[in-house]
């Protein structure tokens, strides 16, 4: 399967997407202003925006800086990475504010132009054990002829998309349902994950039993105890590897045929 999302992309895409401004954007480090709207969001701080709105002033939307390398993570700004809390909390706005959406990319045409559908999903695929691990995918299907994408971010990034259909523009009717479409997606997510090195499960269990082994001695002869219950209970969240997959957002997206040529 081809390479993850890249993160400084996403987080570039998702600020302009939300119209603040990328002030500068060099290696490992993004700089934004955010907008009223984005501070409020993401930024928790309410009684400025109240008191500001009390006393009818204009307020001002705090920058923020991104650092994606982990070598500059003692840097001013902030660390973001796979499993923080940042982007945890950018994840979690995009799936309560925009889980689907359905969008037309825009041409100027006076001529009956078809638009092709795809389905495209943003996954987050979490590795939970011993260690913690999260990797994010854009993928893209195209929902009349099977052809799929795996780095449809990188497609869409620069294509002009809105929410109505230009002039002259026709949607094609899709082959595949979005329901048959998105298990096809699955099924390619499995399969990136069934060709993973499961080093990292063996020792989650090995660090699970050492610690079951420790837990049982304290607890001699005690085994029905509540409080032991409740730590073996707690030990096997922790310890014991899990997969899960999360679905970011996604939507249905009618694009030329020209832009997808390969």
């Amino acid at each position: 399967m081809e390479q993850q999302i890249d993160l400084s992309d996403f987080l570039t895409n998702y600020f302009e997407a939300k119209h603040c401004t990328i002030l500068s954007k060099d290696e490992g480090q993004i700089h934004i202003q955010l907008t009223e709207e984005m501070d409020k969001e993401l930024m928790n701080r309410p009684f400025y925006w109240h008191y500001i709105k009390k006393i009818g002033r204009e307020g001002e939307p705090q920058v923020l800086r991104l650092i994606t390398d982990q070598e500059k993570a003692s840097e001013p700004g902030e660390w973001i990475h796979f499993g923080s809390p940042r982007l945890h909390q950018i994840i979690n706005k995009l799936r309560e504010k925009e889980r689907y959406t359905r969008l037309f990319e825009q041409i100027r045409t006076l001529e009956n132009t078809p638009l092709y559908p795809w389905l495209v999903v943003n996954v987050k695929i979490s590795y939970r054990g011993v260690q913690h691990k999260d990797e994010v995918f854009s993928i893209g299907l195209q929902l009349l002829h099977g052809h799929m994408t795996l780095n449809m971010m990188d497609f869409l990034e620069d294509m002009p998309l809105e929410r109505s259909i230009s002039d002259y523009c026709y949607t094609l009717t899709p082959m595949i349902h979005p329901k048959s479409g998105f298990l096809r997606i699955q099924n390619v997510l499995l399969q990136h994950v069934q060709k993973q090195d499961n080093a990292w499960a063996a020792a989650s269990i090995k660090q699970l039993e050492t610690e079951k082994v420790t837990l049982k001695h304290f607890y001699e002869g005690e085994m029905d105890h509540p409080r032991y219950l409740e730590e073996l209970d707690a030990l096997e969240k922790r310890f014991k590897p899990t997969i899960s997959f999360q679905v970011i957002n996604g939507g249905i997206f009618y694009l030329t045929h020209r832009q997808m040529d390969q």
